[in-house]
């Protein structure tokens, strides 16, 4: 699993960073909070790189990429993301984001409708109710102690500065204890297809991925056996469900090609 392209790009003020696997219709992936592009998406990649053209990208402050000293937002994350691909010439892409990216990935949609073929929405909410009891006022008390090790080590490996990971904890962080619910009208207003997907012990209830279904047209709605991002990745522990995998990606790939 060799990426055809690796670098940075500078957008909008900072270096992002992405990686560029296999040929064919362009598919971005877009990691969670904390996380990076292989963290969140190796068993992806590895699965459908000759299938696709896959470009990874880390958002600000994490990975690779640079930071910046303004807050995280979806929305900035995705002028972000739409300025990278014009800076690499796709001019449109499906897009599949993950806990957070799936936040980012709607508002590409919702921003930049002009460029986004196919949505992947993978564990993410649109209001604070959807998510499971207790979730952000444990944000609310959230320290850099409380961030799983494993995410940790691998911020770390790949950005061994150890204030940049506080700044991308503080950051990330923030930006959930000051998250607010988005209008319904963003998700009405969704003119792709959309794939939504999630566990049925997620950190976001099961009945608030339905409901985003039946706020976006002709979505597509997929509830697995599992626990947040279980379905396509390994969970902290380092275990992976081979089977679940491959019948995600399956899916997934089942839906792009449709």
């Amino acid at each position: 699993m060799n990426p055809v392209e690796k670098g940075y790009q500078q957008i909008n003020g900072i270096e992002l960073y992405y990686e560029i696997y296999g040929s064919g219709k362009p598919l971005v992936l877009i990691h969670g909070g904390g996380s990076s592009i292989l963290f969140d998406y190796k068993e992806v990649i590895s699965r459908l790189e000759n299938k696709f053209q896959i470009i990874g990208i880390d958002l600000q402050n994490h990975g690779r990429s640079g930071h910046r000293d303004i807050p995280e937002t979806f929305e900035q994350d995705a002028h972000d993301v739409a300025a990278l691909l014009k800076s690499i010439n796709i001019e449109k892409a499906s897009f599949w984001g993950f806990s957070n990216g799936g936040n980012t990935v709607m508002q590409i949609a919702h921003w930049y409708p002009e460029i986004t073929e196919k949505l992947i929405v993978a564990s993410a909410f649109y209001k604070k109710s959807g998510m499971m009891d207790g979730f952000f006022e444990s944000m609310n008390n959230a320290t850099l102690d409380s961030m799983p090790e494993p995410l940790k080590v691998n911020f770390l490996n790949l950005n061994p500065d150890f204030s940049a990971l506080e700044n991308m904890f503080d950051k990330d962080s923030k930006r959930m204890q000051t998250f607010k619910d988005w209008s319904e009208e963003i998700l009405k207003g969704i003119s792709s297809s959309v794939l939504f997907i999630s566990g049925d012990k997620d950190v976001m209830k099961p009945e608030h991925t339905v409901e985003m279904w039946r706020l976006v047209e002709d979505s597509r709605l997929m509830i697995l056996p599992a626990t947040h991002g279980s379905y396509m990745m390994a969970d902290f522990n380092g275990n992976t469900d081979e089977k679940l995998i491959y019948f995600t990606v399956n899916e997934v790939e089942k839906f792009l090609n449709n």
